[in-house]
């Protein structure tokens, strides 16, 4: 963890959930800005249009860790959250979510991408935002990330925490990056179905266009280029969104390196990725 997610812990765990949030957790960089602004645009693309164009999605969808010195705390944000349901995001692993979310059976949206794509993501991710540690070379990164000596620990951590606590706790909708990217329309569907939203299908269809990678990239409301923490001339907040960019990055003795050590990271959970599409 870096001082920006434990500066406010006590807050942070202490945090009252309302049976009506909705918490969307993922390892970073595996599409949480994706499905936020999916979700956003579900319930209040329609009654409140003007949130849109006025307010970035980071202040629409609190960062609940979150202590930047530059915008309120995330449980600041949330707590003063006027809209129903609240969208909360965060990138906890799933034994330090507060327990209110749990006690209050709130909805959770996970989203989990490929290790191959991840951590090429959060490399670059690494190189442009100011808050986090700085990366390193490609090769140094991908061993650090292998050895779960990251920000919000290991991913194999991460993403099989929650698929586990879905066999106990049946309020967890599963999501993965590689589908979203293969079928939009459809992944929306089964998240529409999760929630017990019913949405016309032209409605639909206009927040699958409005969700598509490159509108997202240009719309200065969630590109995230109004943080002053991230330097947009190393690379952009939001740089491919694809499927197989791992292959650009891994030499072939990297790859037969990380496959290995995946396999034995693995071994123990049912739990199944694509690395492409």
């Amino acid at each position: 963890m870096t001082h920006y997610f434990t500066d406010n812990w006590e807050n942070v765990q202490n945090f009252k959930a309302r049976p009506d949030d909705i918490l969307i957790a993922t390892y970073p960089k595996a599409g949480t800005t994706w499905v936020s602004y999916m979700l956003d645009l579900l319930y209040f693309g329609d009654t409140a249009p003007e949130r849109q164009t006025s307010l970035p999605i980071y202040m629409r969808v609190p960062f609940l860790e979150t202590a930047f010195p530059v915008i309120p705390a995330g449980v600041e944000l949330a707590d003063k959250l006027a809209t129903t349901p609240r969208l909360i995001k965060t990138h906890l692993p799933v034994q330090l979510v507060p327990k209110s979310f749990w006690e209050q059976n709130c909805r959770v949206v996970y989203v989990a991408r490929n290790a191959k794509d991840n951590v090429v993501s959060y490399f670059h991710f690494d190189r442009m935002n100011m808050g986090q540690p700085e990366p390193g070379d490609w090769s140094t990164f991908l061993q650090n990330y292998m050895d779960g000596q990251k920000v919000f620990g290991a991913w194999y951590d991460h993403v099989c925490g929650y698929w586990e606590k879905k066999k106990m706790y049946s309020n967890i909708h599963y999501m993965f990056f590689e589908d979203m990217v293969e079928d939009t329309g459809r992944e929306l569907d089964r998240l529409c179905s999760f929630l017990g939203v019913s949405t016309p299908s032209k409605e639909r269809q206009k927040i699958t266009n409005s969700i598509h990678f490159d509108a997202m990239k240009q719309n200065n409301m969630t590109n995230y280029s109004s943080l002053p923490v991230m330097d947009f001339k190393i690379s952009p907040f939001m740089r491919k969104g694809k499927v197989g960019d791992w292959k650009n990055h891994f030499t072939v003795a990297q790859n037969e390196q990380f496959d290995e050590h995946y396999k034995e990271r693995m071994k123990n959970t049912t739990l199944r990725f694509r690395t492409e599409v």
